[in-house]
């Protein structure tokens, strides 16, 4: 009979954190996921130059699709 109250306990934290409209921990939308990760990405590619190789890869694979 111990081990059901602190089972219970979360359970039902993880229902208060649903209807409150926040997610668990580890979940999180992917369009937010991909806006926090552009800033980063842009910095990357102007501090190592990898515009041109971004560029390159566009173009094979435009090329590999028939366009």
């Amino acid at each position: 009979m111990a081990d059901t109250a602190p089972r219970t306990m979360i359970r039902t934290q993880g229902r208060r954190l649903s209807t409150l409209g926040v997610r668990p921990s580890g979940t999180r939308h992917p369009l937010v996921a991909t806006l926090m990760v552009l800033p980063l990405a842009a910095l990357l590619i102007v501090a190592f130059g990898g515009w041109e190789a971004v560029l390159t890869q566009a173009s094979s694979v435009g090329e590999m699709l028939g366009r």
